[in-house]
Order: structure tokens, then C-alpha cells, then sequence
């Protein structure tokens, strides 16, 4: 155990052992008399912390209980993670995190990575340098700004990159030692939390344009000098900002955002499942999009440059999409679209949604049908279009109402919709409803978890299109690899690897992703695909799969206490 002595160990998480320490142990390092005399192993502990949390009433309360064991006894905290992964990662993770995150004043008690405010921007290399972590292979940075489907919740953001964080190491099997948490506490527009008396952040609105800009660079030039070839991971950042900082960075440090390319990647690997399934290819879908935030825009990004893959020409590819927001259809005449929404604005408004352009060879057969005019909404699309694919990153809870989805499913064999907005009360539609509407023929996957649906004597396990069957695999990957770059290859090659493993390719009527259970084996054929695929793309040493597979094996941090 080293030198480390009382009170020192018991109050560092990544040492201490609790009850499990031996009569040795605790002789040596002076902790007879401050521990009970029983000498627990850590099943025992993991039997006894899990009665625990299941006495916890509410979800909130077993966050707060999960957060006071991770402050107190790492191993013993990922070992219980990992022992009941499919009823603690809602915990932890999605939907109550974000419910933490709007408590998070609330409900804290002890610090836990960095928050960088704003006024400090001159002493950034400093604040980074009083990190808890000296050695860091990951970083997870949000702003506060978009946080799930609950805006913007300021400093209180720091909640998602620690339950982040938590999910690569109880997944993906990074050491929890070498990971970092960070908000960029850049004030807040959120009324209620600069009136609340007890709010910890900067009680300031939000500085935006280039203060804005110029503190991320700071942020950014400070991980390079200390910490260099980091991962940093952007999470839950205003699609005004997320998709510009994306594209600054990604070929200047090891970067990618889990809104916008991770919840592509998974969404891409549902749908390859899901389109075996249907029997129609990926490049002959009619892909309808409610959404066009830059998460929304995202997977359809992943989505076409897959169909590109698969033998289409960018133009061809495009036009299998049609991307509806609150103003309607994103058309070639609207002037508030963004360039990358732009890629998906339609010219074809005023007469049939199927006039294809001059020189177009997609067969009529594959075309949308019927009339669609400018600003039509998402009933009048599903009509005009016929779609095979309906995917929902909005947030507007019931959006995919009965009469869209009656309409989509006339048409359609085996109709994929994939509601996929969180939490749980902002999603697009319920799995039962999809169901009942569709008689059963569905094939979804939801971004909220939810419970399984009975349906004609039968139960259904909903799918939970989460992104935590990538980020933490993507993670993995990178560091295995000891990649520079997080490539567009690198995350299609995770997306197909998630596809390849549909238990739906063997049963029609299994879900479209594997068991939440499975994760971690999950993880591991994922980082291997992600780390082939760096190799490939020549920002990671060249390597051999044998050589990355055992560099898998050899970083996997599992949650048992050292000899």
C-alpha cells in the first residue's frame, strides 16, 4: 500500500479498500480502531452497498448514494457498476443525471475534476495544473449550455462529463485514474439558476462571440501544453457552438463530439441492423429527420456518408433525406439555415417530393410520391416522402404522433423509426404506441431508456440507441491505438462494428442493439474496429490486430483491488 498513511488512504478513493482491508493492512497503516473489525471481501462489500441503493427511493436519491460511493471508494464503485450495469447506467447516466444536473448545486458535497470559470480565463495552464489527475488519457468538456433535452444548466454541467467518465471505465475499461472531468463555466442564461441563492457557478449571463471563442482557444492551448495527445471529448454544447468548435479542433488535437459524431455513430449501427431486417439496402432508404440541431445533423451526416460508401454519389446520397425543424422542411429558399443544414436543404418544394434532379438514375420505384410545398411540416412529409426510416432528434415529446406513423407504416413493410431524443419525457414517441400503431411490424430503437413492451402474447425489449455502445469503446480504442486523430473512418468503423453485432440479424423480432448487459464485451469488438481503423487512416502507429488486441486487453482497468 506504500507509504500512504491515515487519514490520508481512507479519504482517497483510488486507495482506499473500506472494510476489505486486511489485519495486516490495517496494522501497518495505523487504521486499527477507525475501521468495524469485520474484514470484508469486495463481493461482500458489493452485496451490502447494493441493498443500499436499492432502499433508495428515488432515482435522484440512488445518484446521490452512487456519487458519495465514488467519492469514497473507486473499485468498490465500478465493481457494483459492473455487477448491475442495466439497472444502475439510468442512474448514473441518462435520464437522471440530467435531473442531477439541475440539482447539481444542491447535491454537492465534494469536489470532483475542474471547473474552469470564466473570470479565471489568465489562469488556465494553473487550474489545470491543480487537478487531482496527474496523468490523463480523456477529457470530457462541456459548457452547461445544452444539457440533454433540459437547456442550459451552467456550472451544474459538470454532471454529465463525471457520468461520462464513469461509463468509460465501467465500459470501455479506461483507468478511472487517468480520466478528467471539466465544465467551462462561462456563465449562464438560465434565469432561475443566477436567482437561486445557492447556485456555485458564475453568476453571470453567458459570454458569447469572440470572449466566447477566445476562452475554448485558451482552453484548448492549455490541453496541449499539459496535457498532450489527450482525448477531449465535447459534450452537450449548443449546436451554434458544438459543430464550429468540432471543426477548428479535430485536426489540430485528438477530439470528436459525442453529440454530434457519437450519437451518429449509434444511430448508424441501429439502422444497419434495422435495414437487414427490412430487406431494403441502406443506399435505397428514404431517410425522414425531425430535427436539425447538430446532433440531428450528425447522423444524417454519418448516414449518407455510409450510403456513400456503399456506392452512392454525394449527390445521390443527399437526396435520400429530407430534414424537417420547427420552421418546417429545410428547403433551398430558407435563409436561416446553417452550412451544415444546408446539405440537406431541398430544391425539390412546390410540386412532387419525388421530382429527382436532371441526370438522376434513382429508379422511380425507390422515389418519394405526392405533393410537397415550402414550410411543410412533418405530417405533410411522411405523406409526400413515404419513408423507410423516421428518426427524431427534436426533443418534442409525441412528435411522431399516431397519424404520422399510421401514414409511414401504409407504405411500408417493416417501418424504422428510432425516436431518439432524451430524456425519457422529451422523446418523439412511446415504444408501446409505435407498436400498437404499426401492429407490431416496427423496427425502433429510442434514446431513453424504456421498459419492454408486450405486444400479441409477446415482450419486446426496446433498443436504447445510446451512446454509450461507442464513446467509451471510441476512448478505448484511441488509447490502445495511441491515436492522434479521431477520423470520420474511425467512427463509421465503430458504427458497423455496433451493426455487425444487431441481435436482429439473427431474429427478426429482436431488438435492434445488443443487451445493455453485454456492453463491455460490446466495447471490446468496437475498440478493436476503432483502433484498425486509426491504423488505417495513418494517425496511429502501424500495428497488427493481434499487437491491438492485446494492447485492448493490456489498458483494461478492472475494478479490483491491487495485490
Amino acid at each position: 500500500m506504500g507509504s500512504v498513511q491515515y487519514p490520508q488512504i481512507l479519504e482517497d478513493p483510488l486507495r482506499n479498500r473500506g472494510t476489505a482491508f486486511t489485519a495486516e493492512q490495517r496494522r501497518v497503516l495505523g487504521l486499527d480502531g477507525l475501521l468495524p473489525p469485520a474484514i470484508e471481501t469486495l463481493d461482500e462489500q458489493v452485496r451490502r452497498s447494493y441493498e443500499v441503493f436499492c432502499r433508495r427511493r428515488s432515482d435522484i436519491d440512488k445518484y446521490v448514494n452512487l456519487r458519495e460511493l465514488q467519492d469514497t471508494n473507486i473499485v468498490l464503485f465500478y465493481r457494483l457498476l459492473t455487477s448491475h450495469l442495466e439497472e444502475v447506467l439510468p442512474i448514473v447516466y441518462t435520464p437522471t443525471v440530467g435531473l442531477a444536473c439541475q440539482r447539481f448545486h444542491r447535491l454537492f458535497r465534494r469536489p470532483r475534476g475542474l471547473t474552469l470559470s470564466y473570470p479565471m480565463r489568465d489562469r488556465l495552464p494553473e487550474l489545470l495544473r491543480n487537478r487531482r489527475q496527474k496523468d490523463v488519457d480523456v477529457i470530457v468538456v462541456t459548457d452547461g449550455e445544452r444539457i440533454l433535452g433540459l437547456g442550459d444548466q451552467g456550472a451544474g454541467g459538470l454532471g454529465i462529463p463525471i457520468g461520462k467518465l464513469a461509463l468509460y471505465t465501467a465500459i470501455g475499461g479506461l483507468d478511472p485514474a487517468r480520466t478528467l472531468p471539466i465544465v467551462l463555466d462561462v456563465g449562464t442564461n438560465n434565469q432561475a439558476r443566477i436567482d437561486d441563492p445557492g447556485y456555485l457557478g458564475w453568476r453571470h449571463e453567458r459570454i458569447e462571440g469572440q470572449e466566447y471563442d477566445d476562452f475554448v482557444e485558451r482552453f484548448v492551448t492549455a490541453v496541449e501544453n499539459e496535457l498532450p495527445g489527450v482525448l477531449v471529448q465535447w459534450e452537450d454544447f449548443a449546436s451554434r457552438n458544438a459543430r464550429p468548435l468540432l471543426d477548428r479542433y479535430r485536426d489540430r488535437i485528438c477530439t470528436f463530439n459525442d453529440d454530434i459524431q457519437g450519437t451518429a455513430a449509434v444511430a448508424l449501427g441501429a439502422l444497419i441492423g434495422a435495414v437487414e431486417v427490412a430487406g431494403l439496402p441502406l443506399p435505397a432508404q428514404r431517410v425522414v429527420i425531425l430535427g436539425a440541431g447538430s446532433a440531428a445533423i450528425g447522423v444524417a451526416d454519418e448516414i449518407r456518408h455510409a450510403m456513400m460508401d456503399e456506392g452512392l454519389t454525394a449527390e445521390e446520397a443527399r437526396r435520400r433525406f429530407w430534414v424537417v425543424d420547427v420552421d418546417g422542411l429545410l428547403t433551398a429558399d430558407r435563409t436561416d439555415l446553417t452550412d451544415a443544414q444546408r446539405v440537406y436543404a431541398r430544391e425539390d418544394v412546390g410540386g412532387a417530393g419525388a421530382v429527382a434532379p436532371r441526370g438522376s438514375t434513382t429508379p422511380a420505384a425507390e422515389r418519394a410520391t405526392g405533393p410537397l410545398g415550402p414550410g411543410a411540416g412533418l405530417a405533410e412529409v411522411v405523406r409526400a416522402v413515404r419513408p423507410t426510416a423516421l428518426i427524431g432528434l427534436s426533443t418534442a415529446r409525441g412528435a411522431f404522433t399516431e397519424e404520422v406513423v399510421r401514414e409511414m407504416a401504409a407504405h411500408v413493410d417493416r417501418p424504422i423509426v428510432l425516436p431518439l431524443s432524451n430524456p425519457t419525457a422529451r422523446a418523439e414517441a412511446d415504444p408501446r404506441d409505435l407498436m400498437r400503431w404499426t401492429r407490431g411490424k416496427v423496427l425502433m430503437a429510442t434514446g431513453s431508456p424504456f421498459p419492454e413492451v408486450e405486444y400479441e402474447g409477446r415482450s419486446v425489449r426496446v433498443a436504447q440507441s445510446n451512446n454509450v455502445y461507442v464513446f467509451p469503446a471510441v476512448g478505448m480504442g484511441v488509447v490502445a491505438a495511441q491515436a492522434a486523430r479521431v477520423t470520420d473512418t474511425m467512427l463509421r468503423a465503430a458504427a458497423r462494428s455496433l451493426g455487425s453485432l444487431s441481435p436482429a440479424l439473427h431474429d427478426p423480432h429482436a431488438p435492434l442493439l445488443p443487451p445493455i448487459g453485454a456492453l463491455r464485451e460490446v466495447a471490446d469488438t468496437v475498440a478493436l474496429a476503432v483502433a484498425r481503423a486509426a491504423v488505417a487512416d495513418g494517425v496511429a502507429p502501424q500495428r497488427s490486430d493481434d499487437d491491438l488486441r492485446e494492447r485492448i486487453a493490456r489498458a483494461r482497468w478492472e475494478p479490483r483491488y491491487a495485490d
